[in-house]
């Protein structure tokens, strides 16, 4: 548990510039919400903050990893003074400098089958900002969310844009969708982003496509992206806890792309078995077959 106080600070102040795109009764509902966050590095850290700065009260967020000087073009934690030190405590003293009333819940082992029900207990929405290769731990944050009726968004930071996924309770599935079960690493990661990018907005303008190496675990990022990321994802929150707006789930994705300003929303039903999804996926296993094959 981090907590944290100061005299100078008011709730109702510190965020009285929401109060008319939220009402002062809405202000204290997304007070009192909690939501899970699993990562907090590129999009998880980003996604921390911006809820914080939108007054949200609780949080639940695991990472088990350090800062390091590689994550400094896009990790809202990562800078000189923070180098080594643990994820989850800088983020969250970061979100308590924000709302020091807020309670931040800390899981710096990252979310295992051990301390899964700790970390989703009293959850409103769980938002995922698991690396893209954790896929152990998202398939099994996944399914107890499923198991749970808790709502999942995931935004993934795509080039320069952003690509938001909603799980809602009772309706696809995470497996449903992407269906992983059976399937080897390699086959996973293809379904991932065949999954997360039905549009492929960002593929053209990618200019060193040697970047992006699944074999090392490494591919490209941006700011941009997680910044993004953070906006479109705090927006569906707030929909979700207050109730207000359409939010269109799976097997719909939207995708924004800044580098062509274009938005599509696109409608995969059976998920990755949709024959465009297959047609997709036909190009996206051997770019991965061939990597594995020059290492």
């Amino acid at each position: 548990m981090v907590d944290s106080s100061s005299d100078l600070f008011d709730y109702k102040q510190a965020f009285s510039r929401n109060i008319g795109w939220v009402t002062q009764k809405e202000q204290q509902q997304l007070r009192q919400a909690r939501v899970a966050i699993a990562g907090m590095g590129g999009v998880g850290g980003a996604h921390l903050m911006t809820l914080a700065r939108l007054g949200l009260g609780n949080f639940n967020i695991a990472d088990f990893d350090r800062f390091e000087v590689h994550n400094f073009n896009r990790q809202v934690g990562a800078q000189m003074a923070t180098l080594g030190q643990p994820k989850v405590e800088v983020l969250g003293r970061m979100a308590l400098e924000v709302n020091p009333e807020a309670r931040v819940r800390l899981f710096p082992e990252g979310v295992l089958p051990d301390n899964v029900d700790d970390f989703l207990r009293d959850v409103d929405v769980y938002v995922d900002g698991i690396d893209f290769f954790a896929m152990d731990a998202r398939k099994l944050i996944f399914s107890e969310c499923e198991r749970r009726g808790i709502p999942v968004l995931t935004a993934a930071p795509l080039g320069m844009g952003v690509s938001l996924l909603y799980f809602r309770p009772g309706g696809m599935s995470f497996e449903d969708y992407f269906k992983f079960e059976g399937q080897s690493v390699q086959e996973q990661y293809a379904r991932f982003i065949a999954g997360l990018s039905p549009a492929m907005l960002q593929r053209s303008y990618m200019v060193a496509p040697e970047a992006v190496n699944f074999v090392e675990r490494r591919g490209p990022s941006t700011m941009m992206a997680c910044d993004l990321c953070a906006g479109v994802m705090a927006t569906s929150v707030l929909k979700l806890i207050l109730k207000r707006g359409e939010l269109r789930a799976a097997p719909w994705a939207m995708q924004f792309d800044a580098f062509h300003q274009r938005l599509r929303f696109t409608w995969r039903p059976w998920g990755n078995a949709n024959p465009m999804q297959r047609l997709l996926l036909a190009f996206i296993r051997p770019v991965l077959r061939g990597q594995a094959a020059q290492n």
